[in-house]
């Protein structure tokens, strides 16, 4: 019975490695936008502080953008800029001890 309602799409999410993807945007223009996965929710640790007003992320590549403040490029998109470091991420509707994507 169990065979007939699980699906291929719903074993990697219940599999041990359940982590985000390497790259992510919140810019639906971006080709590395996936909204699926941003709808379930997705923790940033960058140098060891969670953030949450991370726009863009690479993990392999150790960097995050985020907004300059207020400040508009000429489209009229918020104006980001690039930081480096170290990038943790995990899905947040995995409860308390999620496993977390990082560069090793």
């Amino acid at each position: 019975m169990t065979e007939e309602t699980s699906t291929p799409e719903q074993t990697p999410q219940q599999s041990g490695a359940d982590v985000p993807p390497d790259h992510l945007a919140i810019n639906p223009r971006s080709p590395f936008f996936d909204a699926e996965k941003l709808q379930r929710g997705i923790g940033i640790r960058f140098k060891g502080t969670v953030r949450n007003n991370i726009e863009e992320y690479c993990i392999s590549e150790g960097w995050v953008r985020v907004q300059a403040g207020k400040t508009l490029d000429r489209k009229g998109n918020p104006l980001t800029i690039k930081l480096t470091g170290p990038v943790e991420a995990w899905y947040e509707d995995l409860g308390e001890d999620p496993p977390v994507a990082r560069k090793d």
